[in-house]
């Protein structure tokens, strides 16, 4: 398939370009960050394609302002008493210092008490509640991933797990591969689930134009409550 990538900025919102194969413009803006996107036909001058994004300056703002207003984590210091997400539950975290394994224990389905070693620095930490979350994700996945295959029809080849800022999952349709982001493990299942649909149906529509969203429709009704759930919790 050819495809080309480019930016266009305006004002001062800069614009990432995909032209490729297709033979209609389509615009997306991405949580968390309000990236902005615009798929358009690969022969397309890049006038046309300015005019076309200028022309949706009020509803690129629109959107981002959501996404901008969204609460956000603080910076996490990974200290006895701070609130930390996980499988769309909020946690106390207890520090418990001694030496041996890292780890994270569920204590009393309120607590997260995290095990480590004196002087561990917040990397050290952070690594640690990352490699929880991975491996959780690496433990449900699997079975979630057989039964939306099943219903959608549709099968994926390879799945896997990244930190990613601007998305909360991607495919490779060539590949028939599946990315996760890693923060979904801190995310309500039904959210998780959500997301292997949308890209298992990107399998079957490349496009986010109302095939794909009437396909959606078809295999979880109720995607986009989902959807506006996953976007609006905390990130």
């Amino acid at each position: 398939m050819n495809i080309k990538e480019e930016q266009i900025t305006i004002l001062d919102l800069t614009i990432d370009v995909v032209k490729k194969d297709i033979k209609n413009m389509h615009l997306s803006v991405y949580p968390p960050t309000g990236r902005v996107r615009i798929a358009a036909p690969v022969d397309l001058n890049d006038e046309a394609i300015r005019l076309y994004a200028i022309g949706k300056l009020r509803w690129i703002k629109k959107h981002q302002k959501s996404f901008y207003e969204q609460l956000r984590e603080t910076p996490r210091e990974y200290i006895t008493g701070e609130s930390h997400y996980f499988d769309g539950k909020r946690y106390l975290l207890n520090v418990v210092e001694r030496y041996g394994k890292h780890e994270i224990k569920i204590k009393n389905k309120t607590y997260l008490e995290l095990y480590v070693k004196p002087n561990t620095t917040i990397a050290s930490k952070e690594k640690v509640f990352n490699d929880w979350y991975r491996s959780h994700l690496k433990t449900v996945v699997p079975d979630i991933l057989k039964y939306w295959e099943d219903k959608t029809g549709e099968s994926c080849e390879i799945w896997d797990i990244k930190k990613m800022k601007t998305k909360w999952g991607s495919c490779s349709i060539e590949k028939r591969k599946i990315l996760l982001n890693l923060e979904l493990a801190k995310k309500p299942r039904h959210c998780l689930e959500y997301i292997i649909v949308h890209e298992l149906t990107h399998f079957i529509e490349r496009n986010h134009n109302d095939n794909f969203k009437a396909l959606l429709s078809n295999f979880m009704p109720n995607w986009k409550s989902y959807k506006r759930e996953l976007n609006s919790l905390p990130i």
